[in-house]
């Protein structure tokens, strides 16, 4: 994957169609700055596309942060309109993430907070450490969160429980953030990235295009009466059954024997 290789603010590894981005300024607990939001940008626009890559996982460098947050230091400078136009550059990119047509795995291993949670809350999967502790402490700031936490935070875990989070600014542990449905899992700190990789090899095993069409009908149709989603997941439906992975995969199962699949 030519140019890829080499960032400021990420690592990227690629290996048995799993890709690992990695947010890697530990120095400042992997804080969110613009060089880092365009760097996302370019690393998920290329990892999208890329027939090899079946999942990505997203994590911070060194042992303490995911992200804790976004650099305070380019919040401070910022007024009105900057202030806007910063907020709508950070959504958009998560949006990205969030309708990457592969499966996005966040591994949370520290301090996810701020936008670092907001990154999470874009990805599709939130895997935990023992040691996260997450949270949306903008209000502390005189602020909002501005990169979609204010959105998707309360349609994840409910509106009381979201809107607790945001107007109290506190940081919860990952226990916590399983009961209330914030992660989907937490495990013991050594044994995360090895998690990461285990659910990765369970979705690399399934047909991609079955993959994708699960991540497009729930991202779609979460937000449609049930009518319109009901008729969505037919369509969606109807143009898997039109696909060789289908065919090769009802012929697979028929005969016994593990599914080849193509991606077409």
């Amino acid at each position: 994957m030519p140019g890829l290789d080499i960032f400021e603010t990420l690592l990227l590894e690629i290996a048995d169609s799993i890709a690992t981005v990695t947010l890697n300024r530990p120095a400042v607990l992997n804080a969110l700055n613009s060089r880092v939001f365009d760097e996302l940008e370019q690393v998920f626009h290329s990892l999208a596309g890329d027939p090899a890559i079946r999942t990505i996982l997203v994590t911070g460098s060194g042992e303490k942060a995911f992200a804790a947050g976004a650099d305070i230091k380019e919040l401070s400078e910022l007024g009105r309109d900057l202030g806007e136009e910063k907020s709508l550059r950070g959504q958009a990119v998560f949006h990205k993430i969030e309708f990457c047509p592969k499966p996005v795995i966040a591994l949370i291993n520290g301090f996810a907070l701020g936008g670092g949670c907001e990154l999470a809350l874009a990805c599709h999967l939130r895997i935990a450490s023992e040691k996260a502790r997450l949270g949306q402490p903008e209000v502390k700031l005189g602020l909002i969160p501005g990169y979609g936490g204010t959105q998707r935070l309360p349609r994840l875990v409910g509106p009381s429980a979201g809107l607790k989070l945001l107007i109290t600014g506190e940081m919860i542990d990952a226990s916590e953030a399983l009961r209330i449905g914030l992660v989907d899992e937490v495990v013991p700190a050594e044994k995360l990235t090895e998690r990461g990789r285990q659910i990765s090899q369970a979705i690399a095993l399934q047909a991609p295009l079955a993959v994708a069409g699960c991540l497009e009908a729930v991202r779609r149709g979460r937000d449609l009466p049930l009518a319109e989603a009901l008729t969505l997941e037919a369509q969606l439906f109807g143009e898997l059954c039109a696909t060789s992975d289908k065919a090769e995969g009802t012929s697979a199962f028929l005969e016994k024997r593990p599914a080849t699949w193509v991606g077409r």
